[in-house]
């Protein structure tokens, strides 16, 4: 056997291995979210006795009143939708404007939204929560508790690290396009939505990934603009509800988080080939 060989053979158990190790939270959801509290304290990692004890715990979150955790969904649904559109949108467009424009504002423009890209979130939090309320108070638009709130704060967040992966993307596409483009009578407007929006389907994929894993299973920002117990809640202030102080449902925590996993699994499985084209694409040149 070659040295190359064993090589490859060494990568590819190490492979397996990382494989294992990155599913083992997975495995610890699944095979926990059909037990009984007692069984899950006693023996986290055995298999259960019965499976159906899932469909019942799904059931028995989905109609519960208290939890609402239908209702969760939906928010969780609307707000990610939103966010994740006018993100993609917003974003592709603004680093579009930052290439083709070749100008010391347009680059110190894009190194402000790099180097917001480091700012922590706890930093602005609080400060973000007395803009909120200031601007409910000059223009009575209700931005705290609301679907508004969340969606623009999510926009804000996300925006640096959209912009600059769309940047490194857009470079890659050559200039003469849009050229041609404009010799044949077309408006810029024209120019970005029939021709720059769709070759950036590749990079649209892995931007809304890693902003949708990021906004679906975000906690702190909407606990601080949402709050508990409001009309308008995502899933991860649900599942909070079933650990009270003194008692924690662990049957109920566990299956309502494996709930929440599956839209973003399926998501992502079914935009891989693209993510992994986009993430390659702006890199190349």
């Amino acid at each position: 056997m070659t040295d190359r060989r064993r090589g490859a053979i060494a990568l590819e158990i190490l492979a397996v291995l990382l494989f294992l190790l990155f599913l083992f939270p997975f495995f610890i959801v699944l095979v926990n979210a059909a037990k009984i509290p007692f069984e899950i304290t006693q023996s986290p990692l055995t298999f259960p006795a019965e499976w159906r004890k899932i469909v019942d715990n799904m059931v028995t979150i989905w109609t519960s009143v208290n939890i609402r955790y239908s209702q969760s969904f939906l928010s969780s649904v609307i707000i990610t939708a939103a966010s994740l559109v006018l993100l993609n949108l917003l974003a592709s467009q603004a680093a579009w404007a930052l290439v083709r424009t070749k100008t010391k504002l347009s680059a110190g423009i894009f190194i402000t939204f790099v180097a917001a890209m480091v700012i922590p979130f706890q930093i602005v939090m609080f400060p973000l929560l007395t803009w909120f309320r200031e601007i409910a108070q000059f223009t009575g638009i209700r931005l705290l508790r609301s679907y508004a709130g969340i969606v623009l704060a999510y926009i804000g967040f996300g925006m640096s690290q959209s912009i600059f992966m769309f940047h490194g993307f857009i470079k890659s596409i050559p200039l003469e396009l849009e050229e041609a483009a404009t010799i044949d009578g077309c408006t810029p407007r024209q120019i970005f939505f029939k021709i720059i929006f769709p070759i950036l389907k590749p990079i649209h994929a892995t931007v809304l990934v890693l902003n949708g894993i990021w906004i679906w299973n975000d906690y702190l920002l909407p606990l601080l603009i949402l709050g508990k117990g409001n009309s308008v809640m995502t899933i991860p202030l649900a599942v909070s509800n079933f650990a009270g102080a003194y008692v924690k449902q662990w049957d109920l925590i566990l299956t309502a988080i494996l709930m929440a996993m599956i839209p973003i699994v399926i998501f992502f499985l079914i935009a891989q080939k693209s993510i992994i084209k986009g993430m390659v694409a702006g890199s190349i040149k």
